[in-house]
């Protein structure tokens, strides 16, 4: 009666085309089935919880159902993900939700490049650190600095950056690359003082 549609080995940039053409609600199914748990995996990354993750989950999906047939799409799950990690951020900004240095700084990797400097044993030992770490900021030439604050601590994309500060895309790379480098060397800088 019903025709089912054969649709596992298209890849996804061909299911886009096909759901831009046709409309059908199953190639944005199929992509569900593909990328579902990994959106899940980015939704609990920033909401750290289960329930809220779930929901964002298919809200992100429904929003698919738009969003597909409006952009041009060459890379879908960098696209996706993205998308659902500029959802989670909407998300904890409307509800409110605080992130603290730690965790803006954390969510991009930055503890990682600087571990060194950033050893927390004790909420003393914290609040050293995040002192040092705003005075290294306020270091930084203003290009880097302003960039460093929006993307990092204030958690804007590049493209936010670049409409913020009417900098290049390649010039807000550039300035965070640098300011993340001499965030660096001030901070051994710092820890070699103390």
């Amino acid at each position: 009666m019903f025709k089912r549609l054969k649709i596992s080995p298209i890849s996804d940039i061909e299911l886009i085309a096909q759901y831009k053409q046709t409309g059908n609600n199953t190639y944005v199914g199929e992509l569900f089935k593909r990328y579902s748990h990994l959106i899940f995996g980015v939704c609990m990354k920033y909401l750290k919880d289960s329930d809220n993750s779930k929901d964002a989950v298919m809200q992100i999906f429904e929003k698919l159902l738009t969003d597909l047939q409006k952009h041009n799409i060459t890379n879908f799950k960098s696209w996706l993900y993205s998308v659902a990690k500029n959802h989670c951020l909407m998300y904890l900004r409307n509800n409110k939700v605080q992130i603290s240095y730690q965790d803006a700084i954390k969510n991009n990797n930055v503890v990682m490049e600087m571990e060194n400097s950033l050893h927390l044993t004790d909420e003393n030992n914290k609040e050293i650190d995040l002192n040092n770490l705003e005075k290294a900021i306020e270091e930084l030439n203003s290009n880097q600095k302003q960039c460093i604050e929006l993307f990092y601590l204030k958690e804007k994309c590049y493209l936010e950056v670049s409409e913020i500060t009417g900098y290049s895309m390649n010039e807000v790379k550039s300035h965070i690359q640098n300011g993340k480098r001499n965030l660096k060397i001030i901070l051994s800088q710092q820890n070699e003082k103390q």
